[in-house]
């Protein structure tokens, strides 16, 4: 676009070729996200800024002890262990709209990138979780020795990944959930997080498709796949990757708490130009509360 000079005629040599700015803006594709559905979330209330603490108070254990007809009874005081759920990440995006730019297009440019930067923000937020968990899942529940009563269902390492395919990718499922029945793990809200291409060869495997898992709910934007031996499958690109080997988690809701909120959005007017800045804080804290109820895969495709 050309600006008049001081003498009030256009400032351009050679042959002028107008410049038309769409209404029309070409929207991005996003990651699916799926935190919100494989977390519980009911912590997020209770946060408000930067640094907050959340108090998790968690249900003691209680010993059963064998009785004996005129016995003393051994009072217990059980012990109420008090988990912390620390809200100390955030990230943040700010962006200028140039007052050229607003009066170029009639596109409302500030909706579109606020939108564009709370899903980047939801990708980012996937990532890191998805992969910070991994180190706290039970010990029972991972590795070539998985199962806290059998000790020999091998779920993969890193230096000795499962290789799977279409033939043996439901086998890997049903290994996972009995590696959570031993642990005691609920059967309902259970979720698996799988990589793309795996579902690919569950669609490929003696299923076929996802339509004959029982779930006929339409996929959702989270990812959401179908259900197989109780998980609740969701594909998702935000799993973590080293090396070509994926670390597929599955588990119950209850396995790990996360809490996040938007504390700051707002606009401003710049000062060093012409033009309205936008700017977002998202705050959140994450911490796996029961070890047992998750499991973890590590696989090769």
């Amino acid at each position: 676009m050309s600006f008049p000079n001081a003498g009030g005629r256009p400032n351009y040599s050679g042959n002028f070729i107008p410049e038309i700015w769409s209404g029309k803006l070409i929207e991005n594709f996003y990651d699916a996200t799926v935190l919100a559905a494989i977390s519980n979330t009911a912590y997020e209330g209770e946060i408000r800024q930067h640094g907050d603490t959340v108090n998790i108070r968690t249900t003691p254990e209680i010993t059963i002890k064998t009785y004996v007809k005129g016995q003393t009874l051994s009072v217990e005081n059980p012990d109420k262990p008090k988990l912390q759920l620390i809200i100390d990440k955030g990230e943040y995006f700010a962006c200028i709209e140039d007052d050229v730019d607003k009066v170029q297009s009639d596109i409302n440019l500030m909706d579109q990138w606020s939108k564009d930067a709370s899903e980047r923000m939801k990708i980012k937020i996937d990532q890191r979780v998805l992969t910070d968990i991994l180190p706290d899942i039970s010990a029972d529940n991972k590795g070539a020795t998985a199962g806290r009563i059998s000790n020999d269902i091998d779920l993969g390492t890193t230096g000795s990944a499962l290789a799977i395919d279409k033939t043996n990718v439901i086998d890997l499922i049903v290994d996972m959930g009995t590696v959570l029945d031993e642990a005691n793990a609920p059967e309902g809200d259970r979720f698996l997080v799988i990589p793309a291409k795996m579902a690919g060869y569950i669609k490929r495997s003696d299923l076929k498709d996802a339509s004959l898992t029982g779930d006929s709910m339409t996929p959702l934007r989270n990812g959401r796949l179908g259900m197989i031996d109780r998980f609740t499958i969701y594909v998702s690109h935000n799993l973590n990757v080293s090396s070509g080997k994926f670390s597929v988690i599955g588990g119950h809701k209850m396995g790990f708490t996360f809490a996040s909120q938007m504390t700051n959005m707002e606009t401003i007017r710049s000062e060093t130009t012409f033009g309205n800045i936008i700017r977002g804080l998202q705050v959140y804290g994450y911490k796996v509360v029961k070890p047992e109820a998750l499991t973890q895969a590590v696989i090769t495709l």
